[in-house]
């Protein structure tokens, strides 16, 4: 259900949570020169404080990468028992006042997130002993950022990155989007790279440049067939002829639709242009 371990002075938390469709997904905290990044979820709590009891000494404050419930789950704890400060993108604070404002099926995976008051991020953070550079990307999540170290080339990257090939994504995301800010974040130096559901890449620029790749070529695709007169449904079965579970599983809040309808939103503003 947990697992830590010491990669480049990193220590990643691996949880493991289990859904009601018998699924499992991983999703990783990393602790690093004081720094917590990202907090799990409510469902895995009894793990994560133990984690937290172990490590109480070391973190000094808590950095989210983004408000989504599998991220910020065990903040309003760390708030209410250990007092530190939480920081998140200005964008994402008034969703972390709120309890749990996510649909029932996620409640029942991540748990009912309790509500908290964060801090706004800046453009820059400071740890213990690094300074570190605080850097927009949305197209997950309107309050998304990544964390960038340039001294070791270090890279946390939320959920920009969780697979090389994306299949579904939330009707709130942006393909378009989250190709802007991997490009953004492909000009930066970093070597290693920290994803919150992947976990630790040691060559990580090659995995982000992979997943744009992919998404060019899928976006060349989509905006080729739709100018052939294909709708929005024609062009998903033709690219995505397999059905996830998880579309079923969330209502329709996580469908390969939503990709191909994003970069058909793109493409017809560009042709307005």
């Amino acid at each position: 259900m947990i697992e830590i371990e010491e990669l480049e002075d990193v220590t990643c938390v691996k949880l493991q949570v289990t859904r009601s469709d018998g699924r499992s997904r991983p999703v990783y905290m990393f602790l690093v020169d004081g720094m917590l990044i990202d907090t799990g979820s409510r469902s895995l709590e009894k793990e994560i404080l133990y984690f937290y009891k172990k490590q109480l000494k070391k973190i000094k404050f808590v950095v989210l990468t983004h408000s989504h419930e599998d991220h910020s789950g065990t903040a309003s704890w760390i708030q209410e028992n250990l007092n530190l400060p939480i920081y998140v993108h200005p964008r994402g604070m008034q969703v972390c006042q709120k309890r749990s404002p996510y649909p029932k099926y996620r409640e029942v995976t991540w748990g009912a997130r309790k509500e908290f008051n964060p801090l706004p991020l800046e453009n820059k953070l400071k740890s213990l002993n690094a300074e570190w550079e605080v850097i927009y990307t949305p197209g997950h999540a309107d309050d998304h950022v990544a964390l960038y170290h340039e001294q070791t080339g270090r890279l946390f990257t939320g959920d920009l990155f969780v697979s090389p090939k994306t299949k579904v994504i939330m009707q709130t995301e942006s393909t378009p989007v989250t190709m802007d800010s991997i490009r953004k974040l492909l000009k930066y130096d970093f070597k290693s790279m920290y994803c919150s559901h992947a976990g630790y890449f040691k060559d990580g620029k090659s995995k982000l440049k992979q997943k744009l790749e992919y998404l060019e070529q899928l976006y060349s695709e989509v905006e080729r067939m739709h100018k052939e007169g294909h709708s929005n449904v024609e062009i998903n079965k033709k690219l995505f002829q397999k059905v996830y579970p998880i579309v079923d599983f969330s209502n329709g809040e996580w469908d390969s639709l939503h990709i191909v309808s994003s970069i058909i939103s793109e493409v017809d503003k560009k042709s307005f242009r």
